[in-house]
């Protein structure tokens, strides 16, 4: 036996699916664990030493549904259950 092409033959079995929490194909079958988010961990799967990695999913690469509202609130010093000051009008010379 050879370990080069008849070998390569034999691949057919696959060892990972695609995971819940990241949709890549990165759940291992076998371990039950997902080698991209580390699902079913509760914390996603993390490391310094890959920065692309770390760019792909990091804040500010979905929807923020929460937090692209934050700059305007804080500006206005988060102020909820009353209406915006009125803005005086500037009057026309005549």
């Amino acid at each position: 036996m050879t370990k080069g092409t008849s070998s390569f033959g034999k691949r057919h079995s696959k060892t990972h699916t695609a995971c819940r929490r990241c949709g890549k194909i990165s759940f291992h079958f076998q371990k039950k664990v997902c080698s991209s988010c580390g699902y079913p961990g509760a914390k996603m799967r993390r490391f310094n030493w890959s920065n692309k990695a770390l760019r792909r999913r990091t804040q500010g690469t979905g929807r923020m549904r929460h937090m692209k509202h934050m700059p305007r609130r804080f500006k206005n010093g988060f102020r909820e259950g009353t209406t915006a000051p009125a803005k005086a009008r500037p009057v026309a010379q005549d």
